[in-house]
């Protein structure tokens, strides 16, 4: 074998391992970004059981999950396994990333840059879509900072967005992230009016309460047998829950045969007369009582989606905005489907629109431009 041939293997190698150290980080971000935690301090990693910092030598990626059997090694707590699939997933886009856009070392000032602010957005995209699952959010940090390093990176680098001149490359990213930010809140603001309300009316009345288990976690909404979390239905400060009651308690008083409407930070009582009495939710120990009709504020994404397709329209141009979208759609409408089918309808509700979005921007990434030409050579000769 050349010492040319050794050079590239080794470079192959590193792109991988590289790709699986970025995982580790990225692991420590989502755990500590959507709970307040600095992602610098602590600087070292540490158990989320027992809180003990990790060593460094117990802190190789993916060799040490797998040596420790996924156990934290004071406490013999697991770890969970998201923490290698992570590590892994990373490894291979950064690998995938090098493949489909660079090249071997002796090229590498000609595809390094462009695969440098690929990897940053890959990275971008793994985090707010494990994030997303596990929190529901997709924090500020990763959609608007994100947002920022897609224009500069397009603005050093105009062939993200399929330009040439740096200053083309830079309007053109910011008219992406317009298109990006306009396009998917107009979708939702359309979907909010068209589709904004879910109303369940019983055949027998059905208990309901609004309790807090803990100061730390937000409020949970028990209706008959369903239990939703607060964010499950309180996207926005506008929106409010419409309760018919036969019977409602709050706090020491009681009434019969009103309407609740509980608000994101307030509740409103209306008598069948007309009288009207508003509390703070901060100042409500007790909220239940019985009904047989109710009408909960829903929509099918929350502002983060749109600005989560604002930094993907940064990164990758106005084509991938809209190239996104669509796949981001079949790939939820796909899985819906296949969920109902296996008799799993309520498993769809619970995967957010973030990781479809992160999983059409990959896609874009990998298959895009082919997917169009492809596409468009099937159209042109469906016209001949």
């Amino acid at each position: 074998m050349s010492r040319y041939e050794i050079l590239n293997a080794l470079l192959h190698l590193l792109v991988f391992f590289l790709g699986a150290g970025i995982g580790s980080f990225l692991n420590v971000v989502i755990y500590r970004l959507p709970r307040g935690i600095s992602v610098n301090q602590p600087r070292r990693s540490f158990c989320p059981t027992c809180k003990n910092q990790i060593p460094m030598w117990l802190n190789i990626p993916l060799l040490s999950w797998i040596l420790l059997r996924g156990k934290c090694a004071k406490c013999s707590s697991s770890i969970s396994p998201r923490y290698l699939g992570v590590e892994f997933l990373t490894g291979v886009l950064f690998y995938a990333v090098f493949w489909k856009v660079g090249g071997d070392w002796l090229s590498l000032k000609d595809w390094g840059p462009q695969v440098l602010c690929l990897w940053i957005f890959v990275s971008l995209l793994v985090a707010g879509t494990f994030i997303d699952i596990e929190h529901f959010i997709l924090p500020h940090e990763i959609t608007i900072g994100g947002t920022v390093v897609g224009l500069i990176s397009a603005a050093a680098v105009p062939a993200l967005v399929a330009e040439e001149l740096h200053l083309r490359g830079f309007l053109i990213s910011l008219a992406s992230a317009a298109l990006g930010l306009g396009g998917l809140w107009l979708v939702v603001e359309l979907g909010k009016l068209a589709f904004g309300r879910k109303r369940y009316a019983f055949d027998k009345p059905q208990s309901w309460s609004v309790t807090q288990p803990n100061d730390e976690e937000p409020p949970v909404v028990t209706l008959g047998d369903e239990t939703y979390g607060w964010a499950d239905i309180f996207m926005r400060a506008s929106d409010r829950m419409i309760i018919n009651c036969s019977d409602l308690k709050v706090n020491e008083q009681a009434w019969q045969n009103v309407t609740a409407e509980v608000w994101m930070e307030k509740l409103k009582v209306r008598t069948a007369s007309g009288e009207l009495e508003e509390f703070s939710l901060e100042n409500v120990t007790r909220l239940d009582g019985v009904t047989s009709q109710v009408v909960i504020p829903r929509e099918a994404m929350g502002f983060g989606d749109v600005l989560f397709l604002m930094m993907i329209g940064s990164f990758a141009g106005w084509k991938a905005v809209l190239f996104t979208i669509l796949v981001a759609s079949l790939l939820g409408t796909v899985l819906a489907g296949f969920w109902k089918l296996v008799g799993r309808s309520e498993w769809s509700a619970k995967i957010p629109f973030g990781p479809y979005l992160a999983a059409g921007a990959l896609f874009w990434i990998f298959y895009g431009q082919e997917s169009l030409t492809w596409y468009f050579g099937l159209m042109t000769r469906g016209q001949m």
